[in-house]
C-alpha cells in the first residue's frame, strides 16, 4: 500500500500498488490511473500508469426519513446544551472520536449542480456531507435568495424559514413541500419562535405573529436591519444595525408588546444574541462581546479578545463560545471573580460565520461552525467530526429534536440532516 498526501486538504488517499504478477501493468507502475487513458488518447506503450480505475470502497448505509424524503418533529426534547462536554483549559476534548481525517472535498461539479463527466467513476464523493455520522434527509427549494433564519416550533409538523428574498416560508414536515408563503416586503434578517409567537426581524421593525390566534403586530423602534432576536426574563430583545439592543415586554392588559428598555454600548451593528443563565451576550461588528445582567439590563463586562467582527455566540453548559471573521473559535469560562476569560482558541483557515451545538446520536456534544468557504465544520474540539458542504455560505443553522438539524445557505436552499447511530446501522 502507498499513501499519498494531499496537501490541499491535509487528507490522505490510499492506493493499491500493482506488482509484477498483477498482469497488464509493467513492474514500474506507480499505482496511479493514467489521465490520458481517462481522456481516451494515451499513446504510450508500455504506459507506466494504470489503464483501469481503482476499486472504490462501498459507501456506508444511510438511513432516510419516514417516506424517504420527509422528516418528523417528535414531541420529545433533543436540544444540545443539556449534555456534559469536555471543553475547557488546554486542548481538551477528542476522546471517543475516530482518529482518521475526513476524506476529500466532494466533487465540485456535484456541489455546483452540474453534470460530472466522470459519473460513478469520479474520485470525489457526490455528497453534501463528509461524515459517517450524519445523513441528509431532504433538500428544500423555494427561496430565491439566502436563508437568514430557521425556526421549528416544539411539537409542530411545520418548519419556518426566512430569507433575503423578503419571504417567510412554511414547510410541511410530512411531505417536505412548502405549505405557505408570507410576503414581508423587506429583507428578513433573522427569525425565532417562542411559544405561540413567531418573531421576524426586518429593516426598522420586528414583525410578530401569534400562530394560535393569527394575531399580527409590528414592533417599531429599530434603526436599520434587525440581525438577531432573543427571549429571556419575559423580554424580547432585538439586535440592530445601529448598535443598540432594544427590549419589549408583553402586556396581557393590552395584548401587545410594549417598549421596555434600550441597551446601549456597542459602537457598530450587533449581529448575534444568546441567553445563558441570567446573562445576555451580544456579539458585534465592533469586534467585542458584551455581557448584560438580565436583572438590571446593565453591561457588566466587555470581551475584546477577537480582532475582527464577532459573528456568533453560543452558550453551552458553563462555557461561552464565540466565532469571528478573525478565523478563530474561542471558548470562554468564568474565573473565580466571575469574569469570563478565554480558556481555548481554535484556529480556522477561513472566517467563521455561525455557531450551533447539539448532541450526536451517542449523546456526545458536537459543535457546528459555518465558515465563509461554504462549509460547516463539525467538532468535538479540537477533534474534527466531519464537514457539510453547500453552494454558498451557510448563515442559518437550527437544531431540532430527535437528532434533526437544519441549514440554510446563500442560494436559498435548506437542507434537513439527522445524526446516525452507527452502532445500529
Amino acid at each position: 500500500m502507498d499513501i499519498e498526501a494531499d496537501g490541499r486538504f491535509g487528507n490522505k488517499r490510499v492506493h493499491n500498488r500493482l506488482g509484477p504478477g498483477s498482469g497488464g501493468a509493467p513492474p514500474s507502475t506507480n499505482g496511479k490511473v493514467c489521465n490520458y487513458w481517462r481522456a481516451g488518447r494515451c499513446n504510450r506503450f508500455p504506459c507506466p500508469f494504470l489503464h483501469s480505475e481503482l476499486p472504490e470502497a462501498a459507501p456506508p448505509k444511510r438511513p432516510t426519513g419516514p417516506g424517504g424524503n420527509v422528516w418528523r418533529n417528535p414531541n420529545t426534547g433533543g436540544r444540545g446544551g443539556g449534555h456534559h462536554n469536555r471543553w475547557g483549559k488546554g486542548p481538551g476534548g477528542g476522546s471517543g472520536i475516530a482518529s482518521h481525517k475526513p476524506p476529500e472535498r466532494p466533487c465540485k461539479y456535484f456541489l455546483a449542480g452540474t453534470e460530472c463527466s466522470y459519473g460513478e467513476r469520479c474520485r470525489y464523493p457526490h455528497s453534501y456531507c463528509i461524515s459517517d455520522s450524519i445523513a441528509m434527509l431532504t433538500l428544500l427549494k423555494g427561496h430565491e435568495q439566502g436563508v437568514t433564519g430557521i425556526a421549528l416550533p416544539a411539537g409542530s409538523d411545520k418548519l419556518y424559514s426566512g430569507s433575503k428574498d423578503g419571504t417567510v416560508r412554511m414547510w410541511d414536515c410530512q411531505t417536505g413541500q412548502c405549505a405557505g408563503v408570507i410576503t414581508m416586503g423587506r429583507e428578513v434578517g433573522c427569525m425565532i419562535i417562542e411559544g405561540p409567537w413567531l418573531f421576524v426581524g426586518i429593516p426598522d421593525a420586528v414583525k410578530v405573529w401569534n400562530m394560535q390566534t393569527a394575531a399580527e403586530m409590528s414592533l417599531t423602534g429599530p434603526t436599520g436591519q434587525v440581525y438577531a432576536l432573543a427571549v429571556a426574563s419575559e423580554l424580547l430583545f432585538a439586535a440592530t444595525q445601529a448598535g443598540r439592543i432594544l427590549a419589549w415586554r408583553f402586556s396581557a392588559a393590552t395584548n401587545c408588546f410594549e417598549p421596555a428598555a434600550s441597551l446601549d454600548g456597542h459602537k457598530l451593528a450587533v449581529v448575534s444574541l444568546i441567553v445563558g443563565g441570567m446573562r445576555l451576550y451580544s456579539a458585534s461588528m465592533d469586534k467585542t462581546i458584551r455581557v448584560w445582567d438580565l436583572a438590571t439590563l446593565q453591561c457588566i463586562q466587555t470581551l475584546s479578545d477577537h480582532t475582527d467582527v464577532v459573528m456568533s455566540v453560543l452558550c453551552w453548559d458553563q462555557f461561552l463560545l464565540s466565532c469571528s471573521l478573525d478565523q478563530t473559535i474561542k471558548v470562554w469560562a468564568a474565573t473565580e471573580s466571575g469574569n469570563l476569560e478565554v480558556t481555548y482558541t481554535h484556529k480556522e483557515d477561513q472566517g467563521a460565520l455561525a455557531l450551533s451545538g447539539m448532541p450526536d446520536a451517542q449523546s456526545k456534544p458536537v459543535l457546528l461552525c459555518s465558515l465563509n468557504d461554504n462549509t460547516v465544520r463539525l467538532y468535538d474540539l479540537p477533534s474534527d467530526r466531519g464537514r457539510l458542504f453547500s453552494k454558498k455560505e451557510i448563515r442559518a443553522i437550527q437544531m431540532g429534536p430527535g437528532g434533526l438539524f437544519f441549514t440554510g445557505d446563500g442560494t436559498g436552499e435548506l437542507k434537513v440532516w439527522q445524526w446516525v447511530d452507527l452502532a445500529q446501522t
